[in-house]
């Protein structure tokens, strides 16, 4: 079995938590878009084996991508954003872009799929390519600071192959950037649990983080910051969430069960 097998089947996981936490709390996080495209996620699974928590851990996940990748935005005049294993993210509706440029990057299956629901916007572009191999670099300007963002896709790889992703980019890029969420040990067998208990028993994870700063020093890159989900929607939805979720957020960043890394490479 690939690596890829069945992974395309977690496309609609986040999906469906960005849009019920954008109907649910959407003082903490809303997606017009993913709103727009709620009837794909109607009759499936997913939700109804879906907790609170792991609805707004998919949500956490986002916010702090989006806060980070904003910030660069913010930083730098012209400039790069790749999403990739892009999926069915609606990460380029919920910037502000100004006059950054958007490349798409997912394996062609999965572009073909999400072509079906969406438009290629201004400065925006869709890949097909295996973002390991590195031919959609050919696709963009190398010499512009460039961040990458990778959600919810290396947990379905193996360290080495991780790594090896980092070096390659390094030869390429002159001024790049990384963020990306992982998990530790427990982590990873909490969101291979959920994953299996919302029908998908073909796409394991594999890849965890027990240091950040050791992880780093391995890709030989500077960590910029490595942060946990959950810090502004414990103070947001204090009072609207349930208890157990509650509860496992502040669990998850006490003990780092789920992180953000953001690197320099």
């Amino acid at each position: 079995m690939s690596d890829y097998e069945g992974v395309e089947d977690t496309l609609f996981i986040p999906l469906t938590a960005r849009v019920n936490v954008s109907k649910k709390f959407p003082e903490y996080f809303y997606d017009e878009k993913a709103l727009e495209m709620e009837n794909l996620i109607k009759g499936k699974r997913i939700e109804k084996k879906s907790s609170e928590y792991t609805m707004v851990a998919n949500v956490a996940r986002s916010y702090n991508l989006d806060e980070m990748a904003q910030k660069f935005i913010d930083g730098h005049g012209k400039c790069n954003i790749v999403n990739l294993g892009v999926g069915l993210e609606t990460s380029y509706y919920r910037m502000d872009r100004k006059d950054s440029l958007f490349y798409e990057v997912d394996l062609p299956e999965v572009i073909e799929l999400r072509e079906r629901y969406f438009e290629v916007g201004e400065n925006e572009k869709f890949i097909k390519g295996d973002l390991f191999k590195l031919e959609w670099c050919d696709e963009l300007d190398a010499a512009l600071p460039t961040l990458m963002i990778v959600s919810g896709v290396f947990q379905y790889f193996h360290e080495e192959d991780i790594l090896e992703f980092i070096g390659n980019v390094k030869n390429i890029f002159e001024d790049c950037e990384l963020i990306f969420d992982a998990t530790n040990k427990f982590g990873i067998k909490y969101c291979n649990f959920y994953v299996k208990r919302t029908g998908n028993k073909s796409a394991l994870m594999h890849f965890y983080i027990e240091d950040a700063n050791e992880f780093a020093r391995k890709a030989d890159c500077q960590l910029i910051e490595c942060r946990g989900f959950y810090k502004d929607a414990l103070r947001i939805l204090d009072k609207k969430i349930g208890l157990y979720a509650k509860i496992s957020m502040k669990v998850a960043d006490k003990r780092n069960n789920a992180m953000i890394l953001h690197l320099k490479i």
